[in-house]
């Protein structure tokens, strides 16, 4: 079928964006199954001893996988697990984890993956807020899990093929969601974001919202059985979850990656037939410091054909190092956790050499407003919102604010500045983080551009602050080790690159940025090290607070 053109109308006085690609997604949709576990069938039926999944020590085919899933499902389901029930996974990933997700949809109850990493308030604030029925801990694997399930009292079982889980009290108190034949309409994860603001919701995905973002995104990468995933980015995270998906629906092999390690990483690549790895930049950026630590002349590239990254903005200089060191055509991507994730892609066939994040995924729609509702002239920088099968069903026990978010047209607020440069979709930064200086819109994302250029800079960040009645702005910077870059050194190679009112009036080093698991830095957590210290906020304040929150 050949390329179509796009497609510009307005809806009221809003510039809808819609692209009309080559996929065709009522072609795409055929044949997609009715829940997420049901995505292995068709590669059982067709060659059932192609590895579906592997961990260091461990593989199962996909006969072993369907097999293994239908078993703990059982088992599951002894342990008082129904129907509507919501059900906490404590886990790395690993391929215990993998079956555990299927096995929770095989029973349409749903499963709510967490990050062994979190804090014991984050998963009490889970566990309370989902109304649980249990909580499950890979204690075997991780030790982090081990220590959660030991002080939620959960002791280890056997769970079909999984030796050792920690299985938290059933709570009796629990109460069924109603179960939806529609696969739209039922849902199949619960994943709690925080977002900008640190306050959780539960993100209501349903299977078919799952389903329709991987099948999607495996068409415009075209991908199947011969490929081989590497998955470092947490399940715990909608990224890894759709990827796991999409890969297991291609009939490929999913590499599990309970932790990063730039070294492995790079040992895997070489030496195991790795043809897809997705991360964020922080995950590329360790690549190459590493590379540089262990005196490796050259990353060695093995079956690699293709690498994406999204989850933060891309310097533009990290994404030209990393593509000549792989000879591959770093590949930017923009999704959010409400929207399954997948919003847009740059294509595997038209890679890009600037920060844009590519065109929209097939039946996605976009439209771009100011922040007052009007609609923006075509390029302008305006606030994002898109129409979707992938858009959530809303936030769980939440109607207001899923009411904020989703307008009676079905149309999401994703709560980020973009602008459009032709069908190509440029993300500014958040909403919340535009900074106003002195009547002006200042975009962090333009700043931080700026200061990665910068040779020694490894990451960094950018925020408001009130002061005066006006808004100043901040940078926070990690350097690489070893560096003897001083803030004033940073301050006068922004001088001359950046307009006066967007120079930040104070630029504080730190070893580290705070960051979630998957590398996303979090800002709020840097303007709260700012709050209440006045104009001479010490570096030792912000400190603290990466300690805290690495």
């Amino acid at each position: 079928m050949p390329r179509c053109k796009s497609r510009h109308a307005l809806v009221g006085r809003s510039v809808v964006v819609q692209l009309s690609d080559a996929i065709n997604l009522d072609e795409v949709a055929v044949g997609l199954p009715r829940r997420i576990h049901e995505v292995t069938a068709r590669q059982v039926a067709k060659a059932a001893d192609r590895i579906a999944l592997v961990e260091d020590g461990a593989c199962w085919s996909y006969r072993e996988l369907e097999q293994r899933v239908s078993e703990i499902a059982a088992v599951l389901s002894t342990l008082g697990i129904r129907a509507g029930d919501r059900m906490v996974i404590v886990s790395e990933n690993c391929i215990a984890l993998a079956a555990l997700l299927l096995a929770t949809s095989r029973l349409d109850a749903w499963a709510i993956v967490a990050n062994p990493r979190s804090s014991a308030r984050e998963l009490d604030q889970i566990r309370d807020h989902s109304g649980a029925r249990r909580m499950f801990f890979t204690s075997g694997i991780s030790k982090e899990a081990a220590a959660h399930a030991s002080r939620y009292g959960a002791g280890n079982q056997r769970i079909g093929p999984l030796l050792e889980v920690g299985v938290g009290p059933l709570n009796e108190s629990a109460i069924v969601e109603p179960v939806e034949a529609d696969p739209g309409k039922q849902v199949a994860v619960l994943i709690y974001t925080s977002g900008t603001t640190g306050a959780p919701k539960g993100v209501m995905l349903s299977h078919d919202n799952l389903l329709i973002s991987a099948k999607t995104t495996a068409s415009i990468r075209k991908m199947n059985e011969d490929d081989k995933i590497y998955l470092v980015l947490p399940i715990s995270h909608i990224v890894g979850i759709s990827l796991l998906i999409m890969t297991l629906m291609t009939g490929g092999t999913v590499r599990m990656v309970s932790k990063y390690d730039p070294a492995a990483t790079a040992r895997a690549i070489a030496e195991e037939g790795v043809t897809i790895l997705n991360g964020v930049p922080a995950t590329y950026q360790r690549l190459l410091e590493y590379k540089s630590v262990s005196g490796v002349e050259q990353l060695a590239r093995g079956s690699l054909r293709l690498i994406g990254v999204a989850g933060a903005p891309l310097d533009l200089n990290l994404k030209l190092r990393v593509e000549k060191e792989f000879g591959l055509p770093l590949l930017n991507g923009y999704g959010i956790t409400e929207c399954s994730p997948g919003i847009s892609g740059v294509r595997f066939d038209a890679p890009r050499a600037d920060q844009a994040v590519g065109t929209l995924l097939p039946g996605v729609e976009a439209r771009v407003r100011t922040l007052d509702g009007i609609p923006t002239a075509r390029g302008e920088v305006g606030e994002l919102h898109v129409r979707g099968r992938n858009v959530m069903l809303g936030y769980y026990r939440a109607p207001d604010l899923t009411a904020k978010a989703i307008d009676s047209e079905g149309w999401f607020n994703t709560g980020d500045l973009a602008r459009y440069d032709g069908d190509c979709l440029y993300i500014v930064g958040r909403t919340k983080e535009m900074i106003i200086r002195s009547g002006f819109n200042v975009y962090p994302a333009e700043v931080e551009a700026v200061l990665s250029s910068h040779k020694d800079v490894v990451q960094c960040a950018v925020v408001g602050r009130t002061a005066d009645g006006n808004e100043e702005i901040v940078g926070f910077v990690q350097l690489l080790p070893g560096s003897r870059v001083t803030p004033d050194d940073l301050m006068s190679f922004i001088r001359f690159q950046l307009t006066s009112y967007k120079r930040p009036s104070k630029i504080i080093i730190l070893d580290a940025l705070p960051a979630t698991s998957t590398g996303k830095i979090l800002k709020h957590k840097l303007a709260e090290s700012l709050r209440g210290e006045g104009d001479e906020s010490p570096p030792e304040r912000a400190a603290e607070f990466r300690r805290q929150h690495v």
